[in-house]
């Protein structure tokens, strides 16, 4: 009885987190149903009232509930083995959800999320500045989030800011638009010598994990900014992309255009069905090695900040990002006085 009652909860977070809005116990019920749940909207609201007091879940107004930090914390910790691969699944379900047009240059892009004390931030802002300005950033791009903000199923608690970096999975989302299919396979930390990149000294596969790659890169200590950024020789987060190699000419001319954007591409762009970096590559197809997002803010865990980052924590409006000389101006009416 305790498993089905404990299966019915995690059912609820994930409608809740799926759908990314508060939803009534109706909504949650019809979800329920269409699952395979013989559940009446009445069991619905009693399974909510519980899961409010066990702090789960929160009420967004009278009649609607959302999923609560502590839910998004249960529902990432349960079933480990049935999400091994979910990695993989919402890289392709972010990427169909972005709608940027690199034309007009409009839309919603995927980014990263940060949180952050603002005076910690003020500290590192020479290093962070360096990051981008050395080319190990995704663009040129980056937008602050205020205390209560919400960004996906993120809220920027009272006291820290939220940063948003450009999130790599924006140029899936730009070369889909474009009819061009996608494969990401990996993400790696890159060792560089001279501020060129050697070789892949670590990588975890996409399709093999339910945590992003960078993320337990940067929180493990294996990535080196300050090297890169103060000698030129360190380790920095990538990820690994194959396209169609008949598409190679047209992703060269649309990352040109990414980076006219301050979107950032591609790192370096192998020859068809040739290895890069000693990765071989599938024939009919090249490989690329595009910029890990969640680089500049690193450089806060590299320095001795702890702070929480979500890759691919949801999508932002294009016009919210600005340039990252403007961080110091912006980050003032944060500060504490």
């Amino acid at each position: 009885m305790l498993e089905k009652t404990t299966r019915k909860k995690h059912a609820i977070l994930k409608i809740l987190h799926d759908r990314e809005k508060p939803l009534r116990s109706s909504c949650i019920t019809q979800e329920l149903l269409a699952h395979g749940y013989d559940i009446s909207e009445r069991t619905v609201r009693l399974y909510l009232q519980g899961m409010c007091s066990d702090g789960l879940i929160e009420k967004a107004d009278k009649r609607c509930h959302r999923i609560a930090e502590q839910g998004l914390l249960e529902l990432e910790s349960a079933n480990t083995i049935e999400r091994v691969g979910l990695l993989s699944a919402k890289i392709d379900q972010v990427t169909y959800r972005m709608n940027f047009d690199l034309e007009t240059r409009a839309g919603s892009v995927v980014v990263n999320t940060t949180l952050a004390d603002p005076q910690q931030v003020h500290t590192c802002l020479p290093m962070i500045h360096k990051v981008f300005a050395d080319g190990y950033a995704m663009g040129r791009l980056i937008a602050f989030l205020a205390p209560g903000e919400r960004i996906g199923q993120l809220i920027v608690p009272e006291g820290l800011i939220g940063i948003c970096t450009v999130c790599s999975i924006t140029v899936n989302g730009v070369l889909l638009h474009h009819g061009i299919p996608v494969n990401s396979r990996f993400g790696g930390v890159l060792e560089l010598r001279d501020k060129k990149p050697v070789r892949f000294v670590e990588i975890i596969m996409y399709d093999g994990t339910s945590i992003d790659p960078l993320e337990v890169f940067i929180k493990s200590g294996m990535t080196d900014y300050l090297g890169a950024i103060k000698t030129g020789n360190g380790r920095i987060g990538v990820g690994f992309r194959e396209f169609p190699a008949d598409s190679r000419d047209q992703v060269e001319k649309l990352a040109h255009k990414l980076g006219q954007a301050g979107l950032g591409a591609f790192m370096s762009i192998g020859r068809p069905g040739q290895p890069l970096l000693d990765i071989p590559v599938s024939e009919g197809r090249s490989g690329a090695i595009v910029i890990g997002g969640l680089n500049p803010v690193s450089i806060l865990e590299e320095t001795g900040y702890r702070v929480h980052s979500r890759a691919m924590s949801g999508l932002i409006d294009f016009d919210r990002l600005f340039h990252y000389d403007e961080m110091a101006h912006r980050l003032r009416k944060f500060m504490r006085t």
